[in-house]
């Protein structure tokens, strides 16, 4: 018999493991098992959400028969050992953004799911938005004509604190893997093929982790983007994707449900709102869900996380900025 409702388990319980709890009991379901290296954390989580199943040794997750999927949630320069162990022991994995450290590791990993014959994605939450749904399909239908340029911000104030995983170089901190992954996917998916020429200018933190970030993109189509990361000033999270007959505006793309398009000609502006920022985890499980039950990954975007990651891993090398313990 065929299985149509998978068993869920979360290692880590911080916030994105909470919103994804919240997210399953929106679905009208709970989540199966949770797992933490403090016990004490599972047990209140689990108390918290109804949660069946609380691990002694969060390593249980990996070997439990009843798990089928696992969300990982822990900070990024684990999720390699861990994405390894969970895809031996035959679990599907989504896996919080920054999926990996680098290519190196990405491309490991892919392989890996790939022979186990399971299912491997990361949690970018633009891949799965309907607002981008939405609009990669008014772009394909060339009613905006060619994606010419792309700019795209992000940035928060950090205090300088070296200790939390910001700036510390032992947790994989700095700008590009916590912000510009979400910069990178987002004028990934505008444009029609990879970047190939990059330039960029880094400022690192005292920790030498990378502070704030400029970058420049262009790929084989002549489409050209430009983003602006920091760690250290507050600005927009804004996109603009500008095309030939108009441009897309979008404020906090990570989570958008709201797009503007201006045309070029007047200057009418036209509001284009899909689906809910509040229900942007439960986008990425119901994909995950459904790439799992009909063996179509193509939801999943991977592909598109492979170039995000070789465009991270090729600007780290350029920078120098190798995290200890790295194998690239």
């Amino acid at each position: 018999m065929t299985k149509t409702t998978l068993n869920w388990a979360v290692l880590g319980t911080g916030v994105i493991a909470n919103q994804m709890a919240q997210a399953l009991q929106e679905m009208g379901r709970s989540l199966y098992a949770v797992g933490n290296r403090t016990h004490e954390k599972a047990l209140a989580f689990a108390e918290k959400y109804g949660v069946e199943k609380v691990y002694d040794q969060f390593e249980e997750m990996f070997t439990d028969p009843e798990v089928d999927v696992i969300y990982l949630t822990t900070p990024h320069n684990t999720h390699y050992g861990f994405m390894k162990k969970a895809l031996e022991h035959g679990k599907h994995l989504l896996v919080e953004k920054s999926i990996t450290l680098n290519s190196r590791e990405l491309e490991d990993m892919a392989a890996l799911a790939e022979e186990k014959g399971l299912v491997l994605a990361e949690a970018m939450t633009i891949w799965h938005m309907p607002l981008y749904k939405k609009l990669w399909n008014i772009i394909e239908s060339g009613r905006l004509g060619k994606v010419q340029m792309i700019t795209a911000n992000f940035g928060s104030f950090k205090d300088y604190d070296m200790t939390n995983r910001f700036f510390n170089m032992n947790l994989a901190g700095g700008a590009l893997l916590d912000i510009g992954v979400y910069a990178l996917s987002i004028t990934r998916s505008f444009m029609s093929s990879q970047p190939d020429q990059i330039l960029s200018q880094m400022r690192p933190a005292p920790t030498g982790a990378d502070e704030q970030a400029s970058i420049l993109l262009m790929n084989r189509d002549g489409q050209m983007a430009a983003l602006a990361l920091s760690l250290h000033s507050k600005q927009p999270k804004r996109t603009v994707i500008s095309c030939e007959k108009g441009y897309i505006e979008i404020m906090e793309y990570p989570r958008a449900d709201k797009a503007v398009i201006v045309d070029a000609e007047t200057g009418a502006a036209e509001e284009i709102c899909e689906g809910s920022t509040a229900s942007a985890l439960r986008y990425e499980m119901e994909d995950m869900e459904a790439a799992i039950l009909s063996g179509d990954t193509s939801v999943l975007k991977l592909e598109l996380s492979r170039d995000v990651m070789s465009i991270m891993t090729r600007l780290r090398k350029e920078w120098g900025m190798k995290y200890p313990g790295e194998e690239w």
